[in-house]
């Protein structure tokens, strides 16, 4: 029997995982909101900062996931960016315990705005609707209970509805004849001042919360085929897909619906899809539609079950997560935990409340730790460490950071500090575990 996890995604399965992770309800949910924080059709200046971001952060994961291709991606990264013996125990645990609880955070989002956009059909009391985001999360760790083989399958045929439902929505904004419309206006109200600035940084918390899941193939570093060249190939496929379907997608509703009529729709696509064909159209988009958020779920799930198994299997995190499935060869506590928090959270949260809070508590540690901590790697390493070389090093990484650093401030301070307080949760409770275990900084010396 087996101890550890095999290598059986190819390039397509690692593409397609990204995909459905990054598309989601996400998209859906949050057109409407980045509209109402702009002037017209400038707001799609905030998918297209969206879409750069996730570029040139892109080459930051691309050359630790090429270099270090285990499962848990970040957690391996920040190990081997901060030191194997101090310091590196900390920032690792700090990693996973905001893992914990954001990843949960991400899977309920999705199962929320699947039960939101589920009222469009079959219209529910406020406690059906929790019960309908609790259900998508049971049904989606009954689904990921299963072989990885098994699953890479699965998220092909996810991944072919989820592109064919974007064509779908886009095919029927060209045939409509009013498709470039749009572009003519998108220059009106923007400029290089701070009022366009602020309001691009508010929209743009949501439009990368729809890019969010290119870096999803790194969590699963120790089962992709060829990672050195796979990992980056499929993160920067899977980036140029989505940004010609989100942007096009945006077009094509805002040519057949008014932007200050957009803007104020709950159901916008399933609006434009009426004012196209129909109700009945309407509600077979929104149908898939639903499909394409349960999709995401399942990508979103199955790479963050990933995070707390390795670094428990390298004893940086409670020892239970290490187990795998005794046939299955899975990680399936640290599946089913996530599962039950992400659970928990879908009764108990808005949507709104957390996609600005699943960034906010990311940035820090993840995003902007990890850049760092490329930067200290190049310095140590020796070249041949790095089978992928972003072009421009260092430049991509000092832009990722600042536009990183923007988006936080965006965020809002209330925010901002709610994300420090996990961190600071999170150190009281390595700083209690390592005095036990007698690790850093309670290590014994001889």
């Amino acid at each position: 029997m087996s101890s550890s996890m095999e290598r059986r995604l190819g390039l397509t399965q690692a593409t397609a995982i990204n995909m459905i992770d990054m598309v989601g309800i996400g998209p859906f949910i949050t057109m409407p909101m980045v509209m109402g924080m702009m002037t017209g059709t400038n707001f799609l200046f905030a998918w297209i900062a969206g879409a750069a971001l996730s570029f040139v952060d892109a080459m930051v994961w691309s050359e630790l996931g090429a270099a270090f291709p285990r499962a848990g991606g970040s957690y391996n990264f920040l190990k081997e960016a901060y030191g194997r013996n101090k310091e590196e125990k900390m920032m690792s645990f700090l990693f996973v315990w905001q893992t914990m609880i954001q990843a949960p955070l991400v899977i309920a989002s999705a199962a929320i705005g699947f039960a939101s956009y589920f009222t469009y059909l079959v219209p529910l009391e406020p406690m059906m609707v929790k019960a309908v985001s609790g259900g998508v999360v049971i049904l989606i760790v009954v689904m990921l209970y299963r072989k990885i083989e098994t699953i890479g399958k699965i998220s092909v045929a996810l991944w072919f509805g989820v592109i064919t439902s974007m064509f779908w929505i886009i095919g029927g904004g060209i045939a409509e004849g009013n498709f470039l419309t749009p572009l003519e206006t998108m220059t009106e109200g923007a400029g290089l001042n701070y009022a366009f600035a602020s309001a691009l940084g508010f929209a743009s918390v949501k439009s990368v919360y729809s890019y969010l899941g290119y870096y999803n193939v790194c969590h699963l570093g120790s089962e992709i085929i060829e990672p050195a060249k796979n990992i980056p190939k499929s993160m920067f496929l899977s980036i140029a897909g989505i940004t010609v379907l989100y942007l096009a997608m945006n077009i094509s509703v805002v040519s057949v619906i008014p932007w200050k009529y957009a803007k104020e729709s709950e159901f916008v696509v399933s609006l434009y899809m009426q004012e196209l064909a129909g109700p009945t159209a309407a509600k077979v988009l929104t149908v898939l539609i639903l499909f394409i958020a349960f999709a995401s779920v399942f990508s979103a799930t199955l790479g963050y079950s990933r995070i707390p198994y390795a670094a428990a299997a390298d004893g940086a995190f409670f020892k239970v997560f290490a187990t795998l499935h005794p046939t299955k060869n899975f990680p399936h506590v640290s599946l089913l935990v996530l599962g039950a928090v992400a659970f928990v959270f879908s009764l108990l949260f808005r949507l709104h409340d957390v996609i600005s809070a699943i960034l906010a508590m990311r940035i820090l540690i993840q995003f902007v730790g990890q850049a760092i901590g490329l930067l200290l790697l190049r310095k140590t390493r020796p070249a041949e460490d790095f089978p992928y070389k972003m072009p421009f090093f260092p430049w991509p990484i000092y832009i990722a950071i600042g536009m990183w650093i923007f988006i936080l401030w965006s965020t809002g301070i209330t925010l901002v500090i709610s994300g420090l307080t996990v961190i600071a949760l999170g150190s009281v409770v390595y700083l209690a575990k390592a005095r036990i275990s007698h690790e850093w900084p309670f290590a014994k010396t001889l």
